[in-house]
């Protein structure tokens, strides 16, 4: 076990992390189908890039940048300020996907983390749907 490759150098490592952090935040910032997600950055997107980065660092087995600066992830928790549903779930994993889809990952890790993204996303709703 010890010699299987981590997420992390599945990814592509920093480099392969970075990229995919980029393009999915290049998605959310153009395309249409993440309106409404996008609206939930309204500061921008960089400080959300930076820290979607040290998170996924640390989650897929990488330096745990995320940790050493802001302490436990507490992602749910952090998530409360904004409103967060179903419409924003998906324009999330929207954005993740396409950017899984179009980096140069594995195949079968690319579907293994749109399977864990989705369990996270969903965990992160925290708005009653009408």
């Amino acid at each position: 076990m010890a010699d299987s490759p981590v997420i992390y150098d599945l990814i592509g490592g920093e480099q392969g992390l970075h990229a995919l952090v980029d393009r999915f935040y290049a998605l959310m910032d153009s395309a249409p189908e993440a309106r409404r997600v996008r609206a939930v950055h309204i500061d921008g997107l960089d400080r959300a890039n930076a820290k979607l980065f040290m998170f996924l660092s640390g989650w897929s087995g990488g330096p745990a940048l995320y940790t050493e600066k802001y302490g436990h992830p507490r992602l749910r928790q952090r998530h409360l300020p904004f409103l967060i549903g179903t419409v924003e779930r998906d324009e999330w994993l929207w954005c993740m996907s396409r950017a899984l889809d179009e980096s140069q990952i594995p195949p079968v890790t690319i579907e293994y983390l749109k399977g864990r993204f989705a369990e996270i996303a969903d965990f992160m709703r925290n708005r009653q749907e009408e």
